[in-house]
């Protein structure tokens, strides 16, 4: 094993069976790989290698990080074990979710974020408050899921990652190319998870070793067609997929980055609220933490006292899906159609489908919309008024797009999430064969 010579894109290689790629804030990476179908399993049979959320890593540094970070976002930082990850929510003043990121606290003054819109912090920085300086540098962030994940790292670094705990993260180096990275223990499909992270020029390199040591163990190349489906199953709703940032209607905001977003679903385009999320509504108001001052606080515990929405899957009908395929085989125009695995594959959190009683009361708003190849399911997100928020409970699905042709497609509420595998923080790594001693 060497160093990756053949051709790449960005962070990752650019293999010759690989032939469409996704462009996301400048980057390219691979849109399928693998077939969607097995990807989509990988998780629960095997594991996966995703490079989709590689880019800036953005660092906040200064004798007033600590400060900034607690006025920034609703979780509490000043319990925050350096070493340790943390997943941050930032809001506006309304209390909507301007921003949610991963984050590494080194130190009391050092704290990274990786996979995130900066503007709201951008914003707090602009106010000349506090003495902290704000740097970029590109990384590639390769996640690994499934219950051969552990196994393949400790291949590929030849080190014991079984003692890394859940949220931890810790430096190794992989000693055949001799190419430090960064262990973290985290992930986003609902169990067993891990990321590594480097050095953007040692993408290609890092992805290529860890390909070849876990294809042989059935490690599968997820591509950002089939991303979102392990968020919808395994319950973490993503900004520009799920919902939109509240940033893109700050004015002060736009006049830094003007938004470009398509607004699309049944929803008509001008509802811009429909698209945009509080914590309570995908159900994060377990991380909010009233014991400091911060962005949208106020807001936030006005909701608190009362609630007015929740968060649930909806498993939708197979009977009205096939109708949507069917209606293009007759002499009538067509429904929209429903792509595979993700409905509207791509950033899509503009998308929002009406969601209504069965007598035609809207309740609520259906996005990310996946289908699950281990569970021979479609469901979508739908964050709904909590007094209709039953489950077993039947609702209609207002399928396709504002001032087009509209398909009701029967749905049945369930929990959130709907995931049936040992989370992350539960998982017996005894039961995961050790890597690190071949």
């Amino acid at each position: 094993m060497g160093r990756y010579e053949g051709p790449s894109i960005d962070f990752e290689p650019s293999y010759n069976d690989v032939t469409f790629f996704f462009k996301n804030i400048g980057s390219y990476f691979t849109w399928e790989a693998d077939p969607w179908y097995e990807t989509c399993k990988s998780w629960e049979e095997s594991c996966y290698i995703h490079a989709g959320i590689s880019g800036a890593e953005i660092t906040f540094q200064g004798a007033d990080a600590q400060a900034f970070m607690s006025k920034l976002c609703m979780n509490n930082v000043m319990k925050w074990k350096a070493g340790r990850n943390k997943h941050l929510v930032m809001l506006n003043e309304d209390g909507l979710i301007a921003a949610h990121c991963l984050s590494m606290k080194d130190d009391d003054n050092t704290y990274r974020i990786t996979a995130a819109l900066p503007f709201a912090a951008i914003k707090l920085l602009r106010t000349r408050t506090y003495k902290v300086e704000m740097t970029s540098r590109d990384i590639f962030v390769f996640q690994f899921s499934g219950p051969k994940a552990l196994t393949i790292l400790e291949k590929l670094t030849k080190a014991n990652l079984h003692d890394l705990a859940f949220l931890q993260y810790r430096t190794v180096t992989i000693p055949e190319i001799n190419i430090d990275v960064e262990v973290n223990r985290i992930g986003m499909s609902g169990t067993i998870a891990y990321e590594l992270r480097g050095a953007k020029e040692n993408g290609p390199t890092v992805y290529n070793a860890a390909y070849e040591i876990g294809k042989p163990m059935g490690l599968k190349r997820l591509g950002w067609r089939s991303y979102p489906v392990n968020h919808a199953f395994g319950g973490y709703p993503q900004v520009t997929v799920s919902f939109e940032s509240a940033s893109y209607k700050d004015p002060e905001i736009l006049a830094i980055t003007p938004a470009i977003i398509n607004f699309t679903g049944s929803v008509e385009p001008e509802n811009i609220r429909a698209r945009l999320r509080t914590p309570v509504e995908v159900g994060w108001e377990w991380m909010a933490k009233l014991d400091h001052d911060f962005i949208g606080r106020e807001a936030l515990e006005k909701e608190l006292a009362k609630p007015l929405r929740k968060i649930v899957s909806l498993i939708w009908n197979t009977e009205d899906i096939l109708d949507v395929q069917a209606s293009l085989y007759r002499d009538e125009y067509p429904y929209k159609q429903i792509n595979y695995p993700c409905a509207v594959p791509g950033m899509s959190g503009a998308n929002q489908d009406y969601v209504t009683t069965t007598s035609g009361k809207v309740i609520g708003f259906s996005s990310s919309a996946v289908y699950g190849s281990q569970y021979h399911m479609m469901i979508s997100e739908c964050t709904m008024d909590i007094e209709y928020a039953v489950e077993g409970e039947e609702v209609i699905v207002k399928w396709g797009d504002y001032g087009k042709r509209i398909k009701d497609i029967r749905a049945t509420i369930a929990k959130f999430p709907l995931n049936k595998l040992v989370e992350n923080k539960d998982y017996d790594l005894n039961t995961c064969p050790h890597g690190d001693a071949e």
